[in-house]
C-alpha cells in the first residue's frame, strides 16, 4: 500500500461541487441514475475491450452492477465489474473537467439558475452528484488486466480536495461508497432505491443487482431492472412516456425530447436506429472539440459514441443509439470512418432526421419553434457541409424578416418566395449584430417604399450561410448594402435619378475630396428616402458587419474604403448645394458610420462638429 496522497480539485470542479451540493435542491435522486450509467458504460467498455483480450474478464461471473445498502452504517455501495481505472485515471476522469467552456459557464450560472438547471447532462459529470446526498464519497477501482496490488482508492468529502492512495483490491471493476447524509436518510430503503432504478434505469442492458433476501449469512440477489436493448423492442408496444424516460436515461436530460425517429431495417443491412432530437441545446454546442450524442452499438455491444462519421457536425446535437449486425466488433475508429456500411448508415439517418424535421414544422409548428430557437444557428452549416440535402436543409430554414412585427425567426424561403415582387430578381437581406440594428437601418428606406421584403439577419453564421448559399428557387441572394440597387428601379425612374446626381456633379467632387481618407467615392443614392447617408460596400467586398466579425474573432481584414451615398431630397445634403461645408461632410460620414452600429473614429470631434452646425 502507497502512501496516501491529497490533491486540490480543479478550479471549475469545486465551482461545480459547490453548486450541485448547495443549489440542487430538487431531483436528488439523479444521483443513482448517474452512477448507475457510469457503472454501465464502464461495462459497455470491458464487454469491447475483452473481445480482442478475453483474458480481461478473468473467468470471473457475469457482468453486471450491484447495489448494497448498509443501513446500520448509513451507506450505500455502487459496485460494477466493468473496465475500471488506473491511478492517473482516476485523476483525469475525477479531479479534472476537461472543457475549455466549463469556467465560462459556470461563472455565468447564478445559484438561482443553478436550482433548475440540468448540470449533470450539460457536463456529463454525474459522478460528482453523489455529493448531493452523500457527506464523504470513496472510490474503490481496479482496471481489468492489472494486478490486485495496483488498485486505487479515492476519498473525498467535495469541499476542494481528494486523497489517493494505492491499494490492494482482489475483483478489477469499480465501487463507490457513499455515506448518507442524516437529511438524506430516505435512499438507505431499498424499495426507495429500486424505485429510482425502475423510473431512470429501467432499460439499461446491464442487469441491476439488490438483495432480494439475507439469511443464514446466505445473501440471495434478484435483477431489478428489464435490462434488455430499449431499441430493439418493437415501436408498436411502445408508448411516449417509455421514450421519455429511455431517452432521460440515456442522455442525463430532465425532460423528454421534442421526438424521435425509430427505424429498424432488415434485408441487404441490418441496423436499429432510435435517434432524439432534444428540447433544448446543450452549453457546449459550440465548442470546436465537441462531438455528436450518438453510441455506436455491434450487435449489442458498444463501440463507440460521438465518432463524425454517424452523423454530420450539423446534426452534433442529436442524441440516440444506432445498432448493426453487420459492423465487425473490432471495428477501429479509422475503419469506421471509410466503411460502407456506416456511409449507408449515415445517409439514411440524416434522411429521417430531416425528415422528420419536415413534418414537425408543417404538423407542430410551435414544436418546430422551440427546435428554430435552440438549433437553428447550428442547422444553417448543413447549407455548406451538406451539399447533397442543401434544399432540404433549405426548407427547414427560419429567418426573421421586414414583415414580421418581432424578432422571432418563422418566416421560411418558401414563404418570402410567395411574396415576392413581378419583376424580382433576388431574395434581399441585411446583417446587422442586432435585431434593432437590422429593422432600423436606413438601407432598407427604398425597399419599404417599393414593398419589397428583407430578410433580417442578425446570427454570426448567417454572413457565412448566405455567401456560400447561391442561387434558390432561380434567385441569387443579394446583400441590400453591396453594389448598386438598379434593380429596383424602372427606365423612367433610372433617368429621374441620373438626372438629380448631375446636380450633385459639384458637391460630391468637393466630398470626395474632403473624404478622400475614409471613402472610396461619393454617389447620390439611390436607396434613401428619409436618412441624410448611409455607407455601401463594392458588391465584391466585405461589408461592415462582416469587418466586425473577422475582427472579434481576432482575424485579419483587408483594407477596405465604404461608398458613402448622399440623400438628394434630405434637407441636410440640399445644403450641400449652396456650399459644401466640410463640417456637415464629415457630420454626414459619422452619422453614417453609427446608423450600421459601428464606432466613429473621433467622437470627441463628432460632437464639436455637432455643435458648431446647431449654432450656426
Amino acid at each position: 500500500m502507497s502512501q496516501k496522497q491529497t490533491h486540490a480539485f480543479q478550479t471549475e470542479v469545486s465551482q461545480l461541487l459547490d453548486l450541485m451540493i448547495h443549489s440542487l435542491y430538487s431531483n436528488k435522486e439523479i444521483f443513482l441514475r448517474e452512477l448507475v450509467s457510469n457503472a454501465s458504460d464502464a461495462i459497455d467498455k470491458l464487454r469491447f475491450e475483452s473481445i480482442s483480450d478475453d483474458s480481461l474478464v478473468e473467468g470471473k461471473e457475469e457482468l453486471n452492477i450491484h447495489i448494497d445498502v448498509n443501513k446500520d452504517a448509513g451507506t450505500i455501495t455502487i459496485s460494477d465489474n466493468g473496465i475500471g481505472m488506473t491511478q492517473d485515471e482516476v485523476m483525469d476522469n475525477i479531479g479534472t473537467i476537461a472543457n475549455s467552456g466549463t469556467k465560462k459557464y459556470l461563472e455565468s450560472l447564478d445559484k438561482a439558475q443553478a436550482q433548475d438547471s440540468n448540470l449533470i447532462g450539460q457536463f456529463g459529470v454525474g459522478f460528482y452528484s453523489s455529493f448531493i446526498v452523500a457527506n464523504t464519497v470513496t472510490l474503490i477501482s481496479r482496471k481489468a488486466g492489472d494486478d490486485k496490488a495496483n488498485g486505487t482508492k479515492w476519498v473525498s468529502k467535495g469541499k476542494g480536495e481528494y486523497s489517493l492512495e494505492t491499494v490492494e483490491v482482489d475483483n478489477f471493476g469499480t465501487s463507490i461508497i457513499l455515506d448518507i447524509k442524516k437529511a438524506e436518510s430516505e435512499f438507505l430503503d431499498d424499495f426507495r432505491l429500486k424505485g429510482i432504478v425502475s423510473k431512470y434505469s429501467d432499460h439499461i442492458t446491464v442487469p441491476i443487482m439488490m438483495v432480494k433476501s439475507s439469511e443464514d449469512d446466505v445473501i440471495e440477489y434478484e435483477t431489478i431492472n428489464k435490462a434488455t436493448a430499449f431499441w430493439a423492442q418493437d415501436k408498436r408496444d411502445l408508448k411516449q412516456e417509455d421514450y421519455d424516460e429511455f431517452y432521460k436515461s440515456l442522455t442525463y436530460d430532465f425532460e423528454g425530447p421534442l421526438t424521435q425517429v425509430h427505424n429498424k431495417l432488415e434485408g441487404k443491412l441490418d441496423y436499429t436506429s432510435l435517434l432524439f432530437i432534444p428540447r433544448k441545446a446543450p452549453f457546449d454546442m459550440w465548442e470546436p472539440k465537441r462531438k455528436t450524442g450518438v453510441k455506436l452499438y455491434a450487435k449489442r455491444v458498444f463501440i463507440m459514441e460521438g465518432n463524425e462519421a454517424l452523423l454530420p457536425q450539423y446534426l452534433r446535437f442529436i442524441k440516440g443509439v444506432i445498432d448493426t449486425a453487420d459492423l465487425s466488433l473490432n471495428v477501429s475508429r479509422e475503419i469506421l470512418q471509410g466503411s460502407k456500411v456506416v456511409d449507408t448508415i449515415r445517409k439514411a439517418s440524416v434522411k429521417r432526421i430531416l425528415g422528420e424535421l419536415d413534418k414537425m414544422s408543417k404538423n407542430r409548428p410551435e414544436d418546430y419553434a422551440v427546435f428554430w430557437s435552440e438549433f437553428g444557428m447550428v442547422m444553417k452549416e448543413g447549407i455548406v457541409e451538406d451539399f447533397d440535402n442543401k434544399e432540404k436543409i433549405a426548407a427547414l430554414l427560419r429567418f426573421a424578416t421586414t414583415e414580421t412585427s418581432n424578432t422571432d425567426q418563422n418566416v421560411s424561403l418558401a414563404d418570402y418566395i410567395s411574396r415576392i415582387k413581378e419583376d424580382q430578381k433576388a431574395i434581399y437581406y441585411i446583417t446587422a449584430d442586432t435585431h434593432a440594428a437590422a429593422k432600423g437601418s436606413p438601407h432598407l428606406e427604398i425597399f419599404k417604399k417599393k414593398g419589397i421584403e428583407v430578410l433580417l439577419l442578425t446570427d454570426r453564421v448567417d454572413e457565412w450561410l448566405v455567401g456560400n448559399f447561391g442561387d434558390h428557387e432561380g434567385l441569387e441572394f443579394k446583400s441590400i448594402t453591396k453594389g448598386d440597387l438598379e434593380d429596383l428601379d424602372s427606365e423612367g425612374e433610372k433617368e429621374e435619378k441620373e438626372k438629380v446626381a448631375k446636380d450633385f456633379d459639384k458637391v460630391i467632387e468637393k466630398a470626395q475630396s474632403i473624404l478622400s481618407e475614409k471613402v472610396k467615392a461619393v454617389k447620390v443614392s439611390s436607396r434613401l428616402s428619409e436618412s441624410p447617408s448611409c455607407l455601401v460596400a463594392d458588391e465584391n467586398e466585405l461589408g461592415s458587419n462582416m469587418e466586425r466579425i473577422m475582427k472579434s474573432l481576432g482575424q485579419d481584414v483587408p483594407e477596405t474604403k465604404p461608398i458613402l451615398e448622399i440623400n438628394p431630397d434630405h434637407p441636410l445634403v440640399k445644403k450641400l448645394k449652396d456650399s459644401v461645408d466640410e463640417d456637415l461632410v464629415e457630420v454626414l460620414f459619422d452619422q453614417a458610420v453609427l446608423s450600421e452600429g459601428g464606432q466613429i473614429s473621433e467622437p470627441a470631434e463628432f460632437v464639436k462638429r455637432i455643435n458648431k452646425l446647431m449654432m450656426g
